[in-house]
């Protein structure tokens, strides 16, 4: 019988995208069926992986390289469809990470985490089709690797991953989608406005994720989530928060009101994004 963890590892050093999609899929349903098991304890080995698996495009720039997404050329959209569907892409392969590498969790983080990645393979699927109705392919333009950096920055901590991948890096999406989304309704993309509302629906949950076992290691550790995130923050090397912020669906996501409150005195207004 399979396991989950070691499983999570293969396919996440696949470099054929479509294929660790597809794999990714059938994971899920493997598991769901209860046909694949889970080992808490122990890592798989991964010595002999290249990771993450990427295939050879797109070539990775410093964010400064990567070109403008202009909404007035069919080119310029496409490009802003290509830094999401990167975006997607790494997320999945970040919620695999996140399955393999930490072990000696409760067997419902592997779940939550596998769930994560069946949702960022599905977001992928439906980016790139989008952007092969531009006609244009993932890989036709250059990308950065930020939101990846960190997923190495922190591979050596559980707690440092929780609290710096899904709850900063990944939470950013909930601050940007709504003001993308809005800009595709202006021009009437009705398929990419919907596009743009399932992946925001899902990236609370995924958020929440992040939450919800960033807060069960403090708590286990007997730690204080506001000076535990501040200074994994500052030894991580995590970018500066900066608005502006989606409250609503922060909140939505799991933050504390208390957390809440540190971002409005960064000087934002408590405003609703829909």
């Amino acid at each position: 019988m399979l396991e989950l963890r070691e499983t999570s590892l293969a396919i996440l050093a696949n470099t054929d995208v479509q294929s660790k999609v597809s794999q990714l899929a059938n994971l899920f349903d493997e598991y769901q069926a209860g046909r694949i098991v889970v080992n808490l304890a122990g890592n798989p080995d991964s010595q002999n992986n290249c990771l993450p698996g990427r295939p050879a495009k797109p070539d990775l720039v410093a964010p400064k390289f990567v070109p403008k997404r202009k909404m007035d050329t069919v080119e310029g959209r496409a490009i802003l469809w290509h830094s999401l569907a990167h975006i997607e892409f790494n997320a999945m392969n970040l919620a695999l990470d996140a399955i393999w590498r930490f072990p000696n969790m409760p067997k419902a983080y592997y779940e939550d985490w596998l769930r994560v990645a069946k949702e960022e393979a599905y977001h992928f699927s439906l980016i790139d089709a989008h952007l092969q109705s531009f006609g244009f392919s993932y890989g036709d333009f250059p990308a950065h690797n930020s939101l990846w950096e960190m997923v190495e920055r922190t591979a050596d901590s559980a707690i440092a991953r929780m609290a710096l991948v899904p709850r900063t890096m990944e939470a950013r999406g909930l601050d940007a989608v709504p003001e993308i989304r809005d800009r595709f309704k202006q021009i009437k993309d009705d398929r990419a406005v919907e596009i743009l509302e399932i992946i925001l629906h899902d990236e609370i949950g995924h958020v929440l994720v992040g939450n919800r076992w960033f807060n069960f290691l403090c708590v286990n550790e007997g730690l204080s989530p506001i000076t535990t995130y501040r200074e994994l923050a500052e030894k991580y090397r995590a970018p500066t928060l900066r608005g502006p912020f989606n409250f609503d669906a922060r909140e939505q996501a799991g933050f504390t009101s208390e957390e809440l409150e540190l971002l409005e005195s960064l000087g934002e207004k408590r405003t609703q994004v829909a």
